[in-house]
């Protein structure tokens, strides 16, 4: 990420940006009431610009060793922006689900952003199936492209009740008159039990080969 994103930056930046990871690499995970690097988190869309705001945080805080607790901290008392960078982070810095309260908050909001960030890697191997459901529902609502949606093809396969839900809601909609999205389709399509299995990912998460509930 860091050889991908630093020829976008301006030499201001790009020294700005080598300072905080030196700081958050001396000084990782809480230090007292706030961290030199959580400061710089505030910092980045100002220095680094709003573009490339997100994968600026996210080095920040993977060379911080952010844990749960770091994390949770940032989320808590962050902006929205900082809110998102903690979810992309997720993946690389928390390997159970201890930080799956953070997704869970993300996924009630109506901030269509959040929601993007929150149905990321993370989410894919640590949601259980119920959840992982209205967190495709909830992208439906809100206009959130499912193609963002990580391990959507492997979770969805097979999933009877997830079918049943998208057939609720398309339902409805019709009878109310509203377009039905043509990403509830392409996510129906991808709960026939019929259709050939996608590969197996490398980490089903704690929820088995197939994330249906037993």
């Amino acid at each position: 990420m860091y050889a991908d994103l630093t020829p976008h930056l301006t030499p201001p930046a790009r020294a700005w940006l080598d300072q905080a990871l030196r700081e958050a690499d001396s000084q990782p995970g809480l230090h007292g009431p706030l961290a030199v690097w959580e400061l710089r988190l505030a910092e980045a869309g100002r220095r680094c610009g709003h573009d490339h705001a997100d994968a600026v945080r996210v080095l920040i805080l993977h060379a911080a060793r952010a844990g749960t607790d770091a994390l949770t901290r940032v989320y808590s008392q962050g902006t929205a922006a900082e809110r998102r960078a903690v979810l992309h982070a997720l993946p690389h810095l928390v390997a159970g689900p201890d930080a799956r309260p953070l997704v869970e908050d993300a996924l009630r909001t109506n901030d269509t952003r959040l929601v993007a960030a929150a149905v990321g890697p993370y989410a894919a191997r640590h949601l259980p199936p119920h959840l992982w459901r209205h967190a495709v529902l909830k992208c439906l609502f809100t206009g959130v492209p499912v193609t963002g949606i990580a391990d959507l093809e492997r979770r969805a396969h097979g999933d009877v009740e997830l079918a049943r839900m998208l057939g609720d809601h398309a339902a409805e909609r019709t009878a109310a008159g509203r377009r039905v999205p043509e990403d509830l389709y392409r996510v129906l399509a991808l709960t026939d039990p019929t259709a050939t299995p996608p590969a197996q990912a490398a980490d089903h998460g704690p929820h088995g080969t197939d994330g249906k509930e037993s």
